[in-house]
């Protein structure tokens, strides 16, 4: 059951993500916010994400991994509740700093953690892990949508948090000396011992940084977008539906995980495509539509990159994924900062096309990987 949990810790994760980006607006008028006001306060968060396996990588390659995540999980639930329960503007700052450092410990120590416990089935699970984020980023602004005209409104995303955060220690605590699962030489696995290859992980980060940058940048702005731009209330619903179709696009690179550079060209070639005929249209319904193929397609890098990432890794698992983590930091924070600053010169659907762009250099780095790896 030690798989379980990772995956709770994973779904909440999400659904912190989701429902921050839902309630991005709620929260620039709480704190009276132009738009790139809210761009830098959902970068706070970013950066964090982006110094967490900085700082902490190496470490968790050292440290018993589960045990480490009873500490960090210990650490989120702190600020989460301090989060709900506060309303002054300097203590959301530092929770939210502190929360972005400890969600993006949490994710990439969590896939590391996978990845050792479970070396056979690890690949297929990745694809199921990864959609728990998805399965969760799909719920909160649900949630956050229901509970906007009650007195708790945003803030339940950050009492959930601390609930599911609860949850998560005890269950970890409960499996903190799991054996992992045994290996035979006839499956096609990799080896624990084998050579980090940084060179090619880094190639991965690339594509990471990117995409995350692309959707933190669309999912933080998207509900702004159909409130002033198209004149509709669907943006939280928008939010939802990006991230909910995300959940079968996982599970299926999980399954053909064997394919996923294949999976990654036709991924980052879609992403733009799909964005360009947002930036097209008028109506938010035939928008909303056009979501669905763009969350599919976002869907399946990353999980692409983490089954790609797994025999690059080597033994050293935990710098690796921290290593991928930063780059999604680095990434969310310039593209999310960078989306506000282009929306008030720019507009909307124009900063939005412009993060697009950036997937040529994406396709570029799988291309290259490919090409590298005698493909």
């Amino acid at each position: 059951m030690l798989w379980f949990y990772l995956f709770l810790i994973v779904f909440f994760n999400g659904f912190e993500a989701g429902g921050y980006q839902a309630s991005l607006y709620s929260i620039g008028q709480v704190y009276d916010l132009s738009v790139t006001g809210m761009g830098l306060f959902a970068s706070v968060e970013l950066f964090a994400s982006m110094l967490a396996p900085l700082l902490l990588g190496s470490l968790a390659d050292r440290s018993h991994k589960l045990r480490f995540l009873l500490i960090i999980l210990g650490i989120q639930i702190l600020f989460a509740f301090s989060l709900f329960a506060s309303n002054v503007e300097i203590v959301f700052i530092i929770g939210i700093f502190f929360l972005g450092l400890t969600t993006s410990a949490l994710q990439f120590i969590s896939i590391a953690a996978l990845m050792e416990a479970y070396p056979v089935s690890g690949k297929r699970k990745i694809g199921f892990m990864t959609s728990m984020y998805a399965l969760g980023a799909f719920v909160a602004p649900l949630v956050v949508d229901r509970l906007m005209s009650l007195e708790i409104g945003w803030r339940a995303v950050f009492l959930a948090l601390t609930i599911g955060s609860v949850i998560s220690f005890a269950g970890i605590f409960t499996f903190r000396d799991h054996k992992p699962e045994e290996s035979t030489h006839d499956e096609h696995t990799d080896s624990v011992n084998g050579r980090f290859m940084i060179g090619k992980v880094l190639l991965l980060c690339v594509v990471m940084c990117i995409y995350v940058g692309f959707e933190n940048g669309f999912a933080f702005f998207v509900d702004t977008m159909f409130t002033k731009v198209l004149n509709s209330s669907g943006g939280k619903f928008a939010i939802s539906l990006f991230w909910v179709v995300m959940i079968p696009s996982r599970v299926l690179v999980g399954l053909f995980a064997r394919h996923a550079k294949k999976i990654l060209v036709a991924a980052i070639t879609a992403i733009p495509l799909i964005t360009w005929l947002i930036t097209l249209m008028t109506d938010a319904k035939v928008v909303i539509a056009l979501i669905i193929p763009l969350g599919f397609a976002c869907g399946a890098i990353y999980p692409g990159v983490l089954s790609t990432l797994i025999p690059f890794s080597g033994n050293k698992k935990a710098t690796a994924t921290a290593m991928i983590t930063t780059s999604t930091g680095i990434g969310g924070v310039i593209f999310t900062a960078l989306t506000g600053f282009l929306a008030d010169r720019i507009g909307f659907k124009g900063a939005i096309l412009s993060l697009s762009a950036f997937f040529i250099l994406s396709l570029i780095s799988v291309l290259t990987l490919s090409k590298t790896s005698g493909e």
